[in-house]
């Protein structure tokens, strides 16, 4: 039976509480059929009228880690890009490694000329037929999107370099797309014109079932900050060595030793990197 009482998201508004998307919720971050019956009973019998969105959210994290880290770490995924702040910096190195992921070469913070001005574009993105320049917008806040000023202002940035590229020697063999990248959701004005006038929108659920979300989890490129065995201080020490994936941890051991773990907290955390990093996890 369906529990009626309403809860408050993060914008204010209350919606009734929703079990299944709950139960989705946990299903999608792997776990299993009984760890989420016992995660959902535990919070329908607890739930109280008006409870945040987050304080639910807490309650399920708190029970998946005790039932398995690398769970709750994919659970958190939304809020550990949002933890990448609170400079967009991370976020574009991010985004910078998605790409790499998906076959591109990759460029960030680049000072390009146009045909008017110089731009600074956050990834340039390159492949043997295209290139991308793309523009990230992070927020740290799930109630944050991109309005339609967003595309309409890097439209024109866009022009400007594509049209001045495109009459280069050295760009005459590719084709070239505008990118904007948000970690939260577009207005829907700001995706229509977005795709109106050919840019690429790529937000946490945008397009359907290509969305930064999807990407992530298709190329196991989870953030440092999804771990549940370091703390936020650390995560930050590693960020700021230049590791901001939980695969880079791999290839960059040494920066553990750093961070004085002790041998059981070292295990702990290389088993969650392997959990989230292994393609058959």
């Amino acid at each position: 039976m369906q529990n009626k009482h309403f809860v408050r998201k993060a914008s204010g508004e209350t919606e009734p509480f929703s079990q299944e998307k709950l139960e989705n919720s946990l299903r999608k971050a792997g776990a299993s059929e009984a760890n989420i019956s016992f995660i959902v009973n535990d919070i329908v019998n607890w739930l109280y009228e008006g409870v945040t969105t987050q304080k639910i959210y807490t309650r399920a994290f708190k029970l998946l880690r005790q039932k398995r880290g690398s769970l709750a770490a994919r659970y958190k995924l939304k809020k550990a890009i949002m933890e990448l702040g609170p400079t967009g910096y991370p976020f574009e190195h991010f985004v910078g490694e998605l790409m790499k992921a998906e076959g591109y070469k990759v460029k960030t913070g680049q000072l390009i000329q146009g045909i008017c001005v110089q731009h600074e574009v956050d990834v340039v993105a390159t492949n043997s037929n295209t290139q991308c320049l793309m523009e990230c917008k992070y927020h740290n806040s799930a109630d944050k999107i991109s309005n339609v000023q967003v595309p309409l202002y890097i439209r024109s940035r866009m022009n400007d370099i594509i049209e001045r590229r495109k009459n280069d020697p050295e760009y005459e063999d590719l084709e070239f797309e505008g990118w904007v990248v948000t970690n939260t959701r577009f207005s829907e004005d700001a995706t229509t014109y977005g795709m109106c006038s050919g840019l690429k929108m790529l937000s946490w659920d945008f397009p359907k079932n290509s969305g930064l979300k999807d990407r992530i989890e298709k190329h196991h490129l989870f953030p440092i900050t999804s771990l549940t065995q370091l703390t936020h201080k650390q995560k930050q020490a590693l960020m700021e060595a230049g590791v901001v994936l939980c695969r880079q941890i791999l290839a960059n051991r040494h920066e553990l030793d750093k961070l004085g773990l002790t041998s059981t907290k070292h295990k702990r955390l290389m088993e969650e990197v392997e959990a989230l990093t292994l393609q058959n996890s």
